[in-house]
């Protein structure tokens, strides 16, 4: 069955889990003519390595949107305090609700209801709130999920992992990470499309499945 999803929303706590969970997803849905509108909820300044810019996840995440193909006016960044979203629930919900009414999503891609960290917890369980009456999927983050249900697949082409690679190139200042690799990233997409018979996928867990 052929889902032609119109407008998409990504929910990312921080720049990078977007494009790190559903980048290859994202790549698909643009080219197949879906526009995707893409939240980022903290640029973790007090994260940010002490000789960078304290602002450069905002120009990076700039560009590895854009890099995906999300035009810059569907692209919003809040400045919440990275590990400290959950204690700023109430402004979360009224950012996600107001939104909600800007336009009329039928799929929202967030952080699954099982992953550990404080602040993906924080968005994923105000996203549900907000959108309980769209079509949710929860995307994977292996080293935040102590499980997670693969409910779901999206076949994928190489070109669409590749897309994700090279959005996430734009993290510079993340490039330390194990996950930032082309090894992690093309050997996670293999394996999710081993399970399902094609050569490439990510895997979402389903959170809400709504058909008109």
């Amino acid at each position: 069955m052929d889902i032609n999803f119109k407008n998409v929303l990504v929910l990312a706590p921080h720049t990078d889990d977007g494009e790190l969970g559903a980048g290859g997803f994202i790549s698909k849905l643009i080219k197949q003519g879906a526009s995707v509108t893409y939240v980022a909820f903290s640029t973790a300044e007090e994260s940010v390595p002490e000789h960078l810019p304290k602002d450069i996840l905002k120009t990076e995440v700039r560009n590895a949107t854009s890099e995906l193909g999300i035009p810059e006016e569907n692209l919003i960044i809040f400045n919440y305090q990275v590990r400290k979203l959950n204690y700023e629930r109430q402004e979360i919900l009224e950012d996600l609700i107001d939104i909600r009414r800007s336009k009329d999503f039928d799929l929202v891609l967030m952080p699954s209801l099982k992953d550990i960290h404080q602040d993906h917890t924080t968005i994923a369980q105000e996203g549900l709130r907000a959108f309980k009456n769209t079509t949710i999927l929860g995307y994977e983050l292996i080293w935040n999920n102590l499980s997670f249900d693969t409910t779901s697949f999206v076949k994928l082409d190489e070109q669409h992992i590749l897309a994700k690679y090279s959005a996430l190139q734009c993290y510079k200042s993340q490039s330390n990470r194990d996950y930032m690799s082309k090894d992690f990233i093309l050997s996670l997409a293999k394996t999710r499309g081993v399970q399902i018979g094609a050569d490439y996928a990510e895997s979402f867990e389903v959170v809400r499945w709504v058909i008109s």
